[in-house]
């Protein structure tokens, strides 16, 4: 029986065959159907015009049908259903200047990258395979269709793509694949930093990314991304982290930079054009781990002021570049960020207003100078959070710091 994935879009097909017209389940979808994995988006060739395929479904999108792409939402599910297709000549080695529909689904599957991307499945699960793509996917292989140099120079972001399916899959790239990256590196140049960036942060979650990062060097591929330039020896290295140990995106990053040795991880993380809330946390976590040495040398304010979820994912970075298992460390951090009388600012029995009006001076920078130093006594267990015994405290400070002036 057909996999749920493929057995929910099946009445596309359906329909599209009843109306005359060729229809078949293609791309990453198949691949991972025959690999084993996951399956995620799942997506239909046809040889239906987009009008037509508008026209016998009750909900589309247009999302480019000038390039033969409609969405069909079909039992509250959205699928892109694409017209088989050539394509013309490639602009800036980015994208085609134009595209001509056709009937052939070979024809279609002739323009993809990857043998073992071009492969499709008919309703009936039989796989229609014309580039080699099973027997790709059996060797392990990531394997150009056609002239691995043709196709770099039509888009050169597959070169980036390939390298990507290693962390990916665990793949190896094919000799004469692996070449043409070689010799074509320097296409990079003229891809946006947006899509390599998209690229880069799958490689990076990828369950081998050990295996791919040392891939940019040995390809050059790195002297054409922001801030690797020359790290080829870093790159390398990177081979000994655990990379599968990270789960969050700015772990990975903070990482990255800690492999490259980035003295200044804001320039070089926003060179990839990354959101800013990915900057700072990555940044975040490599600040914390230049002041704290070692997972037992933890603080009480340093683990106030991190938080729970930050603490973690600094000593999971630490891990990944030690091979020490996180496990044990986290229970520790969260044994003792639950044992904290407070976990945030505003727990404080007391505020600025308080603070203002036991002292009796107008607001102004003292104000968040005195709630710091409440948090830390509180924090430290040098007085209880109570707003009388704060009060107590705070008066006892500054009578200590008038008398010592």
């Amino acid at each position: 029986m057909m996999k749920p994935p493929f057995q929910e879009a099946l009445g596309i097909i359906q329909q599209l065959k009843q109306h005359g017209y060729d229809a078949y389940f293609v791309g990453g979808a198949v691949r991972d159907l025959l690999l084993g994995r996951p399956i995620g988006d799942v997506d239909i060739a046809t040889s239906a015009l987009p009008e037509d395929v508008m026209a016998i479904f009750p909900k589309t999108i247009d999302v480019g049908s000038k390039h033969g792409t409609v969405v069909v939402v079909h039992k509250g599910k959205a699928y892109e259903v694409t017209t088989f297709r050539t394509d013309g000549d490639y602009e800036d080695y980015r994208r085609p200047e134009s595209v001509t529909f056709v009937r052939s689904l070979e024809e279609d599957l002739k323009r993809r990258d990857f043998t073992m991307n071009a492969i499709a499945m008919d309703e009936y699960g039989a796989i229609i395979d014309p580039f080699g793509g099973r027997e790709a996917i059996r060797r392990r292989i990531i394997r150009t269709v056609g002239e691995a140099e043709k196709r770099f120079r039509e888009d050169a972001l597959r070169m980036m793509r390939a390298v990507r399916f290693v962390s990916q899959l665990g793949f190896a790239l094919a000799p004469d694949t692996e070449q043409a990256i070689v010799q074509n590196a320097p296409l990079l140049a003229h891809i946006s930093v947006e899509r390599m960036t998209m690229e880069m942060e799958k490689l990076l979650g990828g369950p081998f990314a050990a295996r791919a990062l040392p891939l940019l060097a040995e390809t050059g591929l790195n002297a054409y991304l922001p801030g690797l330039a020359g790290k080829e020896k870093q790159l390398r290295l990177a081979a000994a982290y655990r990379w599968p140990w990270l789960a969050a995106r700015e772990e990975r990053w903070a990482l990255l930079c800690h492999a490259l040795g980035v003295q200044e991880s804001r320039p070089f993380l926003r060179a990839w054009k990354l959101p800013n809330k990915v900057v700072d946390e990555a940044g975040a976590i490599l600040t914390a781990l230049a002041d704290i040495p070692r997972p037992e040398a933890w603080t009480n304010e340093q683990l106030f002021s991190a938080g729970l979820e930050r603490a973690l994912s600094v000593e999971t970075v630490r891990a990944a570049f030690t091979g020490a298992p996180p496990g044990p460390w986290h229970e520790k951090l969260r044994r003792r960020f639950a044992s904290l009388p407070i976990k945030t600012k505003g727990e404080l029995a007391v505020n600025g207003k308080d603070v203002i009006e036991w002292v009796g001076k107008p607001a102004g920078p003292w104000v968040k100078e005195a709630l710091d130093a409440i948090w830390r006594a509180v924090v430290n267990g040098e007085v209880e959070n109570e707003k009388e015994r704060i009060y107590a405290w705070l008066m006892e400070r500054n009578r200590t710091r008038e008398k010592n002036c």
